[in-house]
């Protein structure tokens, strides 16, 4: 439910009309309560009061970031499973003192689980809670308590709270089912047929007129034994201004040094499974806006091309 723009400016004075109210009564709600914590860490509270204090901290927090006022996950989340967990251990060492721990280890395994389902990083709460006690008899029923408060957090809302405020603040940062989704998409998912490739007696003249019609800056050259290389705009540009329109394109390609020679083993490409990351680091790379795209098994024998602007329509990000 979206309350009216025009209460906008009513609401923190709601959200804080409320937690003051509730301070009033019960003073033990406001702050960060760490001495509060450290009472039921030592068994020192009563069961009624750590249920009431648990309830207030609840509302309280969600009156804050509610009506748009300061508020903390941190401390919190670490006094609300300190009095869920003291609660618990008060009730279950009264019904079996022989068989429980006392109310102050419940309380710490609470603050943990309670951490772990609210900002969801199971590990770290196992880490921190460890870096108190410095005890590992807590550490296997913390973690089983961390699974479940995990398990249980992620079925009832899919974004953590951390994310989910910030994307109420408009600040959308990639997580980790983004990166899933981004590195799924290989360069096959991009990809394009070969879009008619030159001959390696193509005429300089005929290739830059066939080029000229098209957006892209290099084009596929392919001979009888395969694929030979990329011939680039600029080679040809550089090859008419010179006077040479009548040289073929397998002149320009052997003229080449290093890997754009045409007996080279390599040249930059690209295979279809590849992650398109790479394609867009390898184009960078060679100063291109196109690669080809070749067989593992053939590194002559050419599936397709792979433009930049592929790329981006794939990742969403281009028309």
């Amino acid at each position: 439910m979206r309350l009216s723009r025009q209460t906008l400016w009513l609401q923190p004075v709601a959200g804080g009309l409320g937690v003051g109210l509730m301070g009033f009564f019960v003073p033990e709600v406001l702050g960060v309560g760490y001495d509060i914590v450290e009472r039921a860490l030592n068994g020192d509270m009563l069961l009624k009061l750590m249920i009431t204090l648990a309830v207030l901290k609840i509302i309280a927090t969600a009156l804050c970031y509610g009506s748009g006022n300061a508020g903390g996950i941190f401390g919190p989340a670490l006094f609300i499973g300190a009095m869920i967990g003291g609660a618990v251990g008060s009730v279950a060492h009264t019904l079996f003192p022989g068989y429980t721990a006392d109310p102050g280890a419940y309380a710490l395994v609470g603050m943990g689980t309670a951490f772990a389902g609210i900002v969801r990083t199971p590990m770290t709460s196992v880490i921190m809670i460890f870096e108190v006690t410095r005890d590992y008899t807590i550490i296997v029923p913390l973690m089983i308590s961390n699974l479940i408060a995990y398990f249980i957090s992620y079925k009832l809302q899919k974004e953590p709270i951390y994310e989910a405020l910030a994307h109420q603040d408009g600040v959308h940062l990639p997580g980790a089912g983004s990166h899933l989704e981004s590195s799924r998409l290989q360069v096959s998912h991009a990809m394009q047929p070969i879009p008619g490739a030159f001959t390696p007696d193509t005429a300089v003249a005929v290739a830059a007129a066939r080029m000229g019609s098209a957006s892209l800056d290099g084009w596929p050259v392919v001979g009888p034994a395969g694929f030979l290389g990329m011939i680039r705009r600029a080679e040809l540009d550089r090859s008419l201004n010179g006077g040479h329109g009548d040289r073929t394109l397998a002149e320009i390609l052997s003229g080449r040094l290093g890997m754009w020679a045409p007996t080279a083993a390599e040249f930059p490409h690209v295979y279809p499974d590849q992650n398109l990351s790479v394609a867009l680091e390898r184009m960078g790379d060679a100063h291109l806006e196109v690669l080809p795209v070749v067989s593992r098994a053939n590194l002559r024998e050419l599936s397709g091309i792979v433009t930049r602007d592929d790329v981006l329509r794939a990742y969403g990000i281009a028309k």
